[in-house]
C-alpha cells in the first residue's frame, strides 16, 4: 500500500494506493487536521510527499517509524524526460500533475490544466518529454487583483454558479469578467495546442476544474486527482529502480 500526499497552497489532498487504484481519498485543511487523519489511515508501507510549502516537515517527523518515504523533489527520478529549462523552480504540483497525465495517456501528446490558486498549464509530448506550459491567476485570484488593484471595485465572492457572459451589475460584471473570461483564455490556449499537435490530449483538475468544465467547449477529460495519481507513479518508478 502507498500512501500519497500533496502539500498545496490551501489544502492538502492524500490518498492510499492499492497498485494503480484509490482505495481511500482524504482532503485535510491544516497540517493540525492532516496530522491528527493518521490515526484512521490504513496501514501502508511507502509514502510520497509534494509540497509547495514547508509545512510537510512537520508531517514527516509524525509519520510512524519504519516507512520508506520520499520528498518529491527536483533530483527525484520520474518516469518522463523533464526538458524545462529551469528544472530546479519547477513546481512539484506541475510536474506530478504532468505525469498522472501521462499515466493515463502515454506516448500521446498531453496537455494538463491545473485550476487551482493558480491555472497552470503543462505538455508533455508523444516522446514522453515535459517541455513546460504556462502560468496564469486563477478564479479566486483573478477576484481579489481587481479589489487589490483598483479603488472602486469590491471583492467579490466566487460564484460557481454564474454563466452570464453580460453583467448587469458591478458585481456581475466581475464576474463576468473572472469567470467567463478565464473559461475564454483555457479555450483559447487549448485552440493554439491543437494548432500545433495532432491528436491533442486534454486533461482538466485542480479545485476549479468543476467551474471550467462546464464552460469550455473544448472536449477533455477531468480528474480531480490526477496529481495524486502522478505521485503514485513516480513513487513507484522510484521503488522499481
Amino acid at each position: 500500500m502507498n500512501f500519497v500526499v500533496d502539500f498545496g497552497n490551501t489544502r492538502i489532498k492524500a490518498a492510499i494506493f492499492n497498485g494503480n487504484d484509490i482505495e481511500h481519498s482524504y482532503i485535510f485543511n491544516s497540517i493540525k487536521g492532516v496530522i491528527e487523519g493518521l490515526k484512521q489511515i490504513p496501514d501502508f508501507e511507502n509514502c510520497i510527499i509534494a509540497s509547495v510549502t514547508s509545512a510537510h516537515q512537520e508531517f514527516i517527523k509524525a509519520l510512524p517509524k519504519g516507512k520508506n518515504v520520499i520528498v518529491f523533489e527536483a533530483n527525484t527520478a520520474i518516469p518522463i524526460k523533464n526538458l524545462y529549462k529551469s528544472a530546479a523552480t519547477l513546481g512539484s504540483d506541475r510536474i506530478a500533475a504532468s505525469i498522472g497525465a501521462f499515466s493515463f495517456y502515454p506516448n500521446q501528446n498531453v496537455l494538463t490544466i491545473d485550476a487551482g490558486t493558480c491555472i497552470k498549464y503543462n505538455f508533455v509530448n508523444s516522446n514522453n518529454e515535459y517541455l513546460g506550459g504556462a502560468i496564469s491567476p486563477g478564479l479566486t485570484m483573478r477576484l481579489k487583483a481587481m479589489k487589490e488593484f483598483t479603488h472602486a471595485l469590491p471583492l467579490i465572492d466566487l460564484d460557481k454558479t454564474y454563466t452570464e457572459l453580460i453583467g448587469t451589475n458591478t458585481k456581475d460584471s466581475i464576474l463576468s469578467g473572472a469567470l467567463i473570461g478565464a473559461s475564454a483564455e483555457v479555450d483559447g490556449i487549448i485552440e493554439k495546442y491543437l494548432l500545433n499537435y495532432a491528436n491533442l490530449q486534454v486533461v482538466l483538475t485542480g479545485g476549479d476544474a468543476d467551474y471550467l468544465g462546464k464552460q469550455l467547449k473544448n472536449r477533455l477529460f477531468a480528474n480531480q486527482n490526477l496529481l495524486l495519481y502522478g505521485l503514485n507513479t513516480i513513487l513507484k518508478y522510484n521503488l522499481e529502480k
